[in-house]
């Protein structure tokens, strides 16, 4: 068995949906061994990977992305179960690239359950890499660990990025409308919309259009106008101005060149502390475009290190929430998944 490439026409049947993702701790003494995962084969020492954890220390150790998946699995359980399906006739699984439950382990487990055919949804929207190939890699690994257990692997179908979907941007553009009404009421009128992703070298940004016919700095920004375009910070007149894009959570060495402005610097830039002119005091609505949940690059980055920025600057910024446990996610999941399956039936 392998993995298989779905295209436009494709039509087929699954037996199961497997939710891949990143993985984090769940406590203190989880999180330098996920570190080791993360940064396998780069020979980080120990106490370093300690230094870094240090974000996840500050929250007890533990990452909210998995409770969050199990939650978006358990929305998409209940949205089968809406339409007919029982959970016998598609369960839904859980597997993950660098903490448990491995994706490893999750596929044996499926094959003991009687799997064949999967349809895998990473927890990413993204082309590229990062946000595709690498979790391609992840169910190779999978269906190899299967083989050189001498267990006849399933059948994988991965889903293919889906940062151009409408129901991603409209699951994106109602949060941003709630968090722009939480908003003191005498900011909300003219207030900025910042969106951020993570950040990657420039050289694998530029590669990714080769993987995936568009940049992912390209993906973010196109994700981004369509999701304003849904807002209430959509020009009446329909011709919006280029969207406020930055980027977070660099790692890596000072010399590499990575994607920029980073947020923080940007808020800087925005505010007018650098130029020495004044400060720019308008209310600051920030959409995590990036991410899919709130995670700790979410959590520690945006709600702490730029949330921190922003009141030194004298700014008051609110944070959107991310789409990943809205109602308009899950029927994209089986929207994608219903493409290929004509017999999953329509919401």
């Amino acid at each position: 068995m392998f993995l298989r490439t779905l295209s436009t026409d494709t039509q087929l049947s699954f037996d199961s949906l497997l939710l891949l993702s990143f993985g984090g701790p769940e406590k203190s003494e989880d999180v330098v061994p996920f570190l080791e995962n993360v940064t396998r084969g780069r020979g980080i020492p120990r106490e370093r990977l300690a230094e870094v954890g240090e974000h996840y220390y500050r929250f007890g150790g533990k990452s909210p992305i998995n409770d969050q998946n199990l939650e978006m699995i358990d929305n998409l359980r209940a949205e089968i179960a809406a339409r007919g399906i029982s959970g016998e006739d598609l369960p839904v699984y859980f597997g993950n690239r660098n903490w448990e439950p491995y994706v490893e382990d999750t596929t044996k487990q499926m094959v003991a359950d009687g799997v064949t055919d999967v349809v895998v949804l990473a927890t990413s929207a993204w082309g590229g890499y990062s946000g595709d190939l690498q979790y391609r890699e992840d169910i190779q690994r999978a269906l190899q660990s299967c083989r050189d257990a001498g267990i006849t692997p399933p059948t994988m179908t991965k889903i293919p990025p889906f940062h151009g979907r409408d129901l991603f941007h409209a699951g994106f553009s109602r949060l941003v409308d709630r968090a722009r009404a939480a908003l003191p009421t005498e900011l909300q009128d003219d207030a900025r919309l910042l969106f951020t992703a993570h950040s990657i070298p420039v050289s694998a940004d530029e590669a990714s259009a080769a993987d995936s016919g568009q940049s992912y700095s390209g993906q973010v920004r196109a994700a981004a106008e369509a999701i304003r375009a849904g807002t209430s910070f959509a020009a009446a007149d329909g011709e919006d101005p280029a969207v406020e894009l930055v980027w977070q959570s660099r790692s890596g060495p000072p010399h590499i060149p990575w994607l920029e402005p980073d947020i923080c610097d940007h808020l800087e830039e925005t505010s007018g502390v650098r130029a020495g002119t004044d400060a720019d005091r308008r209310g600051i609505v920030l959409c995590p475009v990036g991410f899919l949940t709130d995670h700790m690059e979410v959590m520690w980055d945006l709600d702490n290190e730029a949330a921190d920025t922003a009141a030194e600057l004298g700014l008051t910024m609110v944070r959107s929430g991310t789409p990943g446990l809205t109602p308009e996610f899950t029927r994209l999941v089986l929207e994608l998944v219903r493409e290929h399956w004509a017999d999953l039936p329509e919401a």
